[in-house]
């Protein structure tokens, strides 16, 4: 219970949640300045009203405010976690507690909103429900703290049978005492856990697992937690034992004389089909081992972001937090999102599945541009050469994507280098690629960008694994190792190709081939101009067609911001009957491209039949038909964008399409 006087005096001074004080029969009595900057009725538009207004319908509809009094007259109090509605219309994840006024009948309600924490919380719990093995959080002193789905299910134990050091009890006891010493060991010395073990299912059978846990620190060193990924090993544990006995198998065949030599002969030939199929199993083990490392490392990177976004919101709560400590905390948040958009990209230009956006430009124009960029990230005590050997030297590419490619390569050099040596960058023609990696050489014209150095060269064993995402030769917290990887998915997606050539001591240099653009006109400038908001008057319509409520209800958020009326709907198919009702309706069509049943490329190419006087653009994080077509010549607006970039790609839509100024 809470008295009267009092919960009116929290009513009135705080402004960092919604606090209102309800009568018996549910009318709003009173109605803080924090519910007005979070719910948006003025006090006098909510008072006398019944506190279902900032219920959502299907909850109004299902009596949920007048359970939630009733559980509160009950129990003392009630919480509840739900969407709310905003006077606007717009929805929010709020956290409510209601509790009886004490003295007198009436309630007090207390609301916050979480939906960046809950958004956060769940991004967390599906990126680590969606890895193909255990995942598991561990604190400082080695005690398991959280697990995935994954874990729980493969061994049919709840979290009090695997939290804490209960996790060892699934391990088979003839491991388990070498487990948990090096579990301590890594725990003591701050070191990556690395340890095989077989692990018990439902059923009680065994099979082997790979384990390998990192440390999670601070800016000072210090350990926050442990994030451990173990991955299912079992089919290559089995095919090295087989593999074992099969081979001493061959050796006392081969020795085998007289006249069981032809019967021997006929094992023989059995035994090698088996061999083949044995170490197909086992190149197949070995990619999952592939998988895990990959997974392993976007948990962990993720996790790192994941952690200065949620921390950087708890201390934005705080009440009387200074400006410039919320600037900090906001601009933190930024740019932990913009590492996030980036890493994203990388794997997906590993993977040959970012949309490219390929034109014609000469790389010697775009170099000589480039090359402050590529001082400024060498070093000063780095000697950067250009020698470019062909005029002009024009490719068929995205200008973009190069750009990172050879960022990503000069950091690799200046790496190499320890920041000290010559950086010689070459561009010549070359009629073909060779044979490189096991691939066979492949015809035609080709430019091939050669970035030299003079560093210690690679080893052999490292070459062959050089671009595999997450593998770097250097110390830890000084690289991600996915930058040479975007340079391979971007070559690769190109048609082209990037090969090594390095010896110990000697450097390194690596080939980057483009396939040469001939005949073909260079691309214009990109206008990169600030937007222009629409003029007063000037209101254009933007149809929004977004299938996630969330990035729906922010977008149109968005582009009313920029100053734009617009209309959401969730599917291709309500955007298509929109636009056939009321063709003059809209001035411009903003699309998701991965959407059920009509893709909004689908609908993109319909309306572009149907209304061809109608700009379309796109937005997409991913979209497997993007990278293997391209845009289909619409307009492209990557995900996540800025309130900028969404300003820049509408005006430019319009632009295109003889909209008037």
């Amino acid at each position: 219970m809470i008295d009267r006087s009092l919960a009116q005096c929290i009513v009135e001074s705080s402004t960092d949640f919604a606090i209102i004080t309800l009568a018996a029969d549910g009318r709003i009595t009173s109605w803080n300045p924090g519910a007005v900057s979070l719910l948006g009725w003025s006090p006098e538009e909510a008072l006398a009203k019944h506190g279902r207004i900032f219920f959502t319908p299907e909850d109004q509809a299902a009596g949920s405010p007048e359970d939630e009094m009733s559980r509160a007259a009950q129990e003392g109090r009630a919480l509840d976690e739900r969407f709310h509605m905003r006077a606007d219309g717009s929805r929010f994840w709020g956290s409510g507690l209601m509790m009886p006024l004490q003295g007198e009948p009436g309630f007090v309600k207390i609301v916050r909103d979480r939906t960046r924490e809950r958004e956060a919380e769940r991004s967390l719990a599906t990126l680590t429900d969606a890895l193909p093995g255990f995942v598991f959080q561990a604190d400082t002193d080695g005690h398991i703290v959280q697990i995935n789905e994954r874990y729980r299910e493969y061994t049919g134990r709840g979290d009090e049978d695997l939290l804490g050091n209960r996790w060892l009890d699934a391990i088979h006891p003839a491991h388990r005492d070498k487990t948990q010493a090096a579990w301590s060991e890594a725990i003591d010395s701050g070191a990556a856990f690395n340890q095989t073990f077989p692990v018990a299912a439902q059923d009680g059978t065994y099979r082997c697992f790979s384990c390998r846990a990192l440390p999670q620190t601070d800016d000072d060193g210090r350990i926050l937690r442990w994030i451990a990924t173990c991955i299912d090993v079992e089919n290559e544990a089995q095919a090295r034992a087989t593999l074992e006995k099969l081979n001493l198998s061959l050796e006392h065949a081969v020795t085998d004389q007289g006249e069981a030599l032809a019967d021997s002969l006929r094992s023989l030939q059995a035994e090698v089909a088996e061999r083949e199929r044995i170490e197909e199993t086992l190149r197949q083990s070995q990619k999952m081992e592939a998988i895990g490392q990959l997974t392993g490392g976007v948990a962990h990177d993720f996790n790192n972001l994941l952690t200065v976004i949620l921390g950087s919101i708890d201390l934005l709560k705080r009440p009387n937090l200074p400006e410039d400590k919320r600037e900090r905390y906001v601009n933190a948040i930024a740019e932990t999102a913009q590492r996030a958009a980036k890493l994203t990209n990388q794997l997906l230009a590993f993977a040959r599945r970012q949309p490219l956006q390929a034109e014609a430009f000469d790389i010697a124009e775009r170099l000589r541009k480039d090359e402050e960029m590529l001082r400024s990230v060498s070093g000063s005590r780095v000697t950067l050469e250009l020698d470019i050997r062909c005029q002009p030297c024009v490719v068929e590419a995205d200008p973009v994507q190069f750009d990172t490619a050879m960022l990503n390569m000069a950091v690799n050099a200046r790496d190499a280098m320890a920041g000290e040596g010559r950086l010689q960058i070459v561009v010549e023609e070359r009629d073909g690629i060779p044979a490189t990696r096991g691939h066979a050489a492949v015809q035609g014209k080709f430019i091939a960008v050669l970035v030299r150095d003079t560093g210690g060269g690679i080893s052999k064993a490292d070459i062959s694994r050089i671009f595999e995402p997450f593998f770097t030769t250097k110390d830890v917290g000084h690289g991600t190792g996915l930058g040479l990887s975007q340079v391979f998915g971007f070559a690769k997606q190109s048609g082209g190709e990037i090969s090594i050539e390095s010896e110990i001591d000697k450097g390194a240099t690596f080939i980057l081939y483009l396939p040469h653009a001939q005949e073909k006109p260079l691309s214009r400038p990109v206008d990169v101009s600030p937007p222009i908001e629409p003029q007063p008057g000037q209101e254009r319509c933007v149809l929004l067609v977004e299938d996630n409520q969330l990035v729906g209800e922010f977008a149109a958020q968005l582009v009313g911001d920029l100053g734009y009326g617009n209309i959401w709907v969730s599917s291709a198919k309500d955007a298509l009957a929109l636009v056939e009702a009321d063709p003059e309706r809209f001035d411009i069509v903003f699309t998701d491209v991965v959407m059920p049943g009509m893709s909004g490329i689908e609908l993109a190419e319909i309306l572009r039949a149907r209304f061809s006087d109608l700009p379309v653009v796109l937005t997409s994080g991913y979209s497997h038909v993007l990278a293997a077509e391209g845009t289909h010549g619409f307009d492209l607006l990557h995900k996540p964008y800025t309130a900028d970039g969404l300003a820049r790609a509408l005006r430019a839509a319009r632009k295109s399409h003889g909209a008037k100024a």
